[in-house]
């Protein structure tokens, strides 16, 4: 028996979903690679965020290296916060959805090596989740096998769209089919927002942005009828899904009255609880909200560790629901031991 065995005695493992890996030897190889395509890239980031923003985040993060890049760094701070186990997922600014085809499907191979490695330094305590080049919808399955079949990992992460690519674009169907079939995870995180220069001061293209894509991509995904053809899809929303928890009545009053929102068979709101969201909402109050709209048994702790903008103590922010205590266990970890159970393995 291991010490953290001891720890947890009987009780199921705390379980992170929403931590985050920093590349930075795959980001300057892509930076060898096509030098103007990130800079155009970072003048987008400009405009996006503003100068202030991006200031502040280059403080942050430079400060947070350790825990974004090394293992060790990573358990400690996984121990202080009583987390057992941490879904492992990229930092959203290597997607590169810029990317042409040939240095996408690179970027996707090398990424998912990768965080495979990353995991498997501690793979008792970590599980990794790749990406896909969702921008070129043709290759998305090749690279979902890679990671899942490939590189052992435990599904993949996507942002709310790439390029021209919407999360209702047919051209993905065969991807939606292929994570159904193998029973992996797909963690919905946005990277940008299209509002762009709207939301470049006060930090709103996090705060406002962040929310509104993800309501945006769960919105394409539940009115183009991908969860009712695949229905047995493990989408888990960062953020708690945004806004769209909190909003899903006027989605259900547009479904209920305008022809072009009844590509769906059943009311929007009924797809909650077709979905899984984490618990990084800010708000005790929202995250009641959020069980109630969705169930208790959609709902996963995450953290965005080790981001300013994340969760300090989840499991103590958890906690502060004061929801039932059936219902915190499931949170804490129960839910997510339930997705896992039935994936494919390599």
């Amino acid at each position: 028996m291991t010490e953290l065995d001891s720890v947890r005695g009987d009780r199921m493992p705390v379980v992170d979903v929403h931590a985050h890996l920093l590349l930075p030897q795959l980001h300057a190889e892509v930076e060898r690679r096509a030098p103007e395509l990130v800079a155009g890239a970072a003048d987008l980031e400009r405009r996006r965020n503003g100068v202030e923003s991006l200031k502040a985040s280059g403080a942050m993060i430079g400060a947070r290296i350790p825990k974004l890049t090394d293992v060790s760094a990573r358990l400690a701070a996984m121990d202080e916060q009583g987390v057992d186990t941490q879904w492992v997922s990229v930092s959203p600014n290597h997607f590169y959805p810029w990317a042409p085809e040939g240095l996408a499907v690179w970027v996707a191979m090398e990424t998912n090596r990768l965080i495979a490695e990353h995991v498997a330094q501690a793979s008792d305590r970590l599980v990794g989740l790749g990406v896909v080049p969702l921008q070129h919808p043709s290759r998305v399955v090749e690279y979902l096998d890679d990671a899942v079949l490939g590189r052992g990992l435990a599904g993949v992460e996507i942002s709310s769209f790439a390029g021209d690519v919407e999360l209702s674009d047919e051209r993905l169907e065969p991807f939606w089919a292929r994570a159904a079939e193998l029973g992996c995870v797909v963690f919905l995180h946005p990277f940008g927002c299209s509002l762009d220069e709207r939301l470049d001061r006060f930090y709103l293209s996090n705060t406002v942005g962040q929310p509104t894509e993800n309501a945006v991509a769960l919105s394409h995904l539940i009115f183009a009828g991908v969860l009712d053809r695949h229905p047995e899809l493990k989408i888990v929303a960062a953020h708690g899904g945004g806004y769209l928890p909190f909003a899903i009545g006027r989605s259900d009053r547009a479904w209920k009255v305008r022809p072009e929102a009844q590509r769906c068979a059943h009311a929007p709101s009924t797809y909650l609880r077709k979905l899984w969201f984490d618990t990084v909402v800010h708000d005790s109050l929202a995250l009641r909200h959020l069980v109630e709209a969705a169930g208790g048994s959609r709902v996963l702790l995450g953290s965005d560790f080790p981001f300013d903008m994340g969760l300090d103590d989840p499991v103590a922010f958890v906690r502060s629901a004061e929801l039932p205590t059936e219902i915190t266990a499931r949170i804490l970890g129960e839910n997510a031991e339930e997705v896992l159970r039935t994936r494919v393995r390599a």
